[in-house]
């Protein structure tokens, strides 16, 4: 505690230290301030009652920041933009080009890489603003007046509301502190969390204490577990070998690397909704069309996607399969034991080139099963609460939870980088 307060005193104390925090709490404060302006046209009964009743949007909300609750002018947060980030990554699996660009090229590459996904993340914008208008008008949340001009201006206006916060996002990772995106995600997440006490104070029911008691001690359980998977690593040891060079001797020291249990992140979850959330939209669409068979389609589809067994199971399963994709995607054994044999390291008992290789794959593939079923449990962690509960108020938020709790992990750790460097 006394180390706790020491850092907050060289933080206040520290001008420019100082500047960069109140600079990410003013940015913050702008975003949950625009993320309050409807888009116009809204019927606010009816998009409440919407909220209540369809997992759908719920699941959409977190992604926006908070700012679909409301049908804001930020309605689609950063959405947009992690999508294409995620299929810049996917392409980097297709083009080599792309791939030589983002791991190669240094941080030219890099920011080459990331302008290639702002430029992509505005047509994505559009798309997702016009469907999700055409979904809303449906459910009778837009008004039946509005005109197509109307609905032009409204596709333009989400639009300019997502590249702005994709903006406010960069000004946070070049002016402040943290990664600037999983703030403002963090931030419409947190921003729930009177409410949600507030209608527990409201509800509260003196037979239901034991009930509460299991809730708090789940929550504790799981915040502990989240932070002790996310932080868990299986360290390699790694020997370097001696060479002589004149009269001087270079190597011989030992190190080791690093693997993370959950190297993915929350990025699998995402992936896993993307695909959930794909058939409700379509059977959201599907229900306003007059035709016999489609009827009965989206009537079999909403009945499977409302059945809590097997959306769970799929979430899982989803979740699982995108861990052991997106490790794919990021960790290269092989470039990394191409980079022990150039530097002269060796992994002890292990042969240089392929055998390194195949030994770092088969450690990866064992740590994915573990970290893949773990993020899979905390995924369907709320589907798991509610059936025990009976009561959605008590269903502890899974995806919303392992965002928050990396986010603040990973402040704390730049924070401390920036304080350990003012140190020294």
């Amino acid at each position: 505690m006394k180390d706790f307060w020491g850092k907050i005193s060289l933080i206040w104390n520290d001008k420019e230290l100082r500047n960069r925090v109140f600079f990410v709490f003013g940015m913050l404060v702008v975003f949950r301030f625009i993320s309050n302006i409807p888009i116009p046209g809204v019927d606010v009964l009816k998009l409440r009652a919407l909220f209540s009743s369809n997992q759908f949007f719920g699941l959409l909300n977190i992604f926006s920041g908070g700012g679909l609750h409301n049908l804001s002018v930020v309605m689609l947060g950063v959405g947009p933009y992690i999508t294409s980030s995620i299929i810049m990554q996917l392409l980097t699996m297709i083009f080599p080009s792309m791939k030589e660009m983002y791991q190669e090229e240094g941080e030219a590459g890099r920011r080459k890489f990331a302008q290639y996904s702002r430029i992509l993340s505005v047509p994505l914008a559009m798309l997702q603003s016009f469907g999700f208008l055409v979904l809303l008008q449906k459910q009778g949340v837009l008004s039946a007046s509005l005109t197509s001009l109307d609905q032009v201006v409204n596709v333009f206006i989400i639009t300019a509301g997502s590249v702005l916060l994709m903006w406010l996002g960069e000004l946070i990772n070049e002016y402040g502190i943290g990664n600037g995106v999983s703030l403002i995600i963090f931030a419409g997440i947190v921003s729930r969390i009177p409410t949600t006490i507030s209608q527990l104070f409201y509800q509260f029911d003196a037979s239901q204490i034991p009930l509460y008691v299991m809730f708090i001690v789940v929550a504790i359980v799981t915040i502990a577990a989240v932070v002790v998977i996310t932080e868990a690593e299986r360290p390699i040891p790694v020997t370097y070998a001696k060479r002589v060079r004149g009269s001087k001797v270079y190597g011989g020291v030992s190190t080791y690397i690093p693997l993370r249990l959950n190297q993915a992140g929350v990025i699998p979850i995402i992936f896993a909704l993307s695909i959930l959330l794909f058939p409700q939209m379509l059977v959201n669409l599907l229900s306003g069309v007059n035709n016999a068979v489609i009827a009965k389609i989206a009537e079999f589809l909403s009945f499977v996607l409302n059945n809590q067994v097997i959306y769970g199971v799929a979430y899982f399963l989803l979740v699982m399969v995108f861990t052991y994709f997106y490790t794919a995607v990021t960790f290269d054994p092989d470039q990394i034991a191409d980079n022990l044999q150039k530097g002269g390291a060796f992994i002890p008992g292990v042969r240089p080139g392929n055998p390194t290789s195949e030994y770092i794959a088969k450690i990866t593939t064992r740590l994915t099963l573990f970290g893949s079923v773990f993020l899979g449990l905390v995924a369907i962690l709320p589907l798991i609460m509610r059936a025990i509960t009976g009561d959605a108020s008590l269903a502890i938020g899974g995806t919303a939870l392992l965002i928050v709790v990396s986010v603040v992990i990973e402040l704390i750790k730049q924070i401390d980088a920036q304080v350990a460097m003012r140190e020294y």
